[in-house]
């Protein structure tokens, strides 16, 4: 019964700060929503900030296994590289919560900005270990992961979304030739 009310806590805080984000959400909003008592969140959580950063850390993981899910044994490191970015990228933008903490961080929201920080590192995080089992593989040539990580992921986002700004969206498959041409030539082993 308390896993359920818990739960229920948790779907009611998640569909309150994906509808109102974090700032203008309050507990007796998620009891009300919850259809609990405001002393039951308590029971589970202590603050707002302490539910907040549960039901981030379970964004994370869900970010995490779609990435996981676009591993495939039969592509090279590149392709899986780009189907796993593309994959959080994709759910970064198709995440009600992570829309709502996005326009969010416009307006300064400390929490909000956190978040988001915590996100990409987890991403970065998530690759930098990728790019680590590749060069222990001998699939590419030796290099710094975390810098490697974040040169792939940033010019990764400045071809998804800044490139978009002012131009035509470029395809899935262009932007993947495109890092190819300027990015992981050099990496692979020769």
């Amino acid at each position: 019964m308390a896993i359920d009310r818990k739960q229920s806590v948790l779907d009611a805080a998640s569909k309150s700060f994906s509808l109102f984000g974090y700032k203008a959400t309050t507990m007796d909003q998620v009891a009300k929503m919850a259809n609990v008592g405001k002393g039951t969140i308590y029971t589970f959580f202590k603050n707002k900030e302490e539910l907040f950063d549960e039901i981030v850390s379970r964004m994370i993981r869900d970010m995490l296994q779609q990435a996981e899910s676009a591993i495939s044994s039969e592509r090279t490191f590149f392709e899986n590289a780009q189907a796993a970015i593309y994959r959080m990228l994709q759910f970064r933008t198709e995440h009600q919560l992570m829309l709502k903490l996005v326009q969010e961080q416009e307006m300064g929201t400390s929490a909000v900005k956190d978040v988001l920080v915590q996100v990409e590192n987890e991403i970065l995080t998530y690759i930098k270990n990728r790019i680590e089992a590749a060069i222990a593989k001998g699939e590419i040539q030796n290099c710094d992961p975390e810098v490697t990580a974040f040169l792939l992921v940033k010019m990764y986002i400045a071809l998804v979304y800044d490139w978009e700004k002012q131009h035509k969206p470029l395809s899935e498959q262009q932007i993947g030739e495109l890092i190819e041409l300027y990015f992981l030539r050099g990496l692979f082993t020769k």
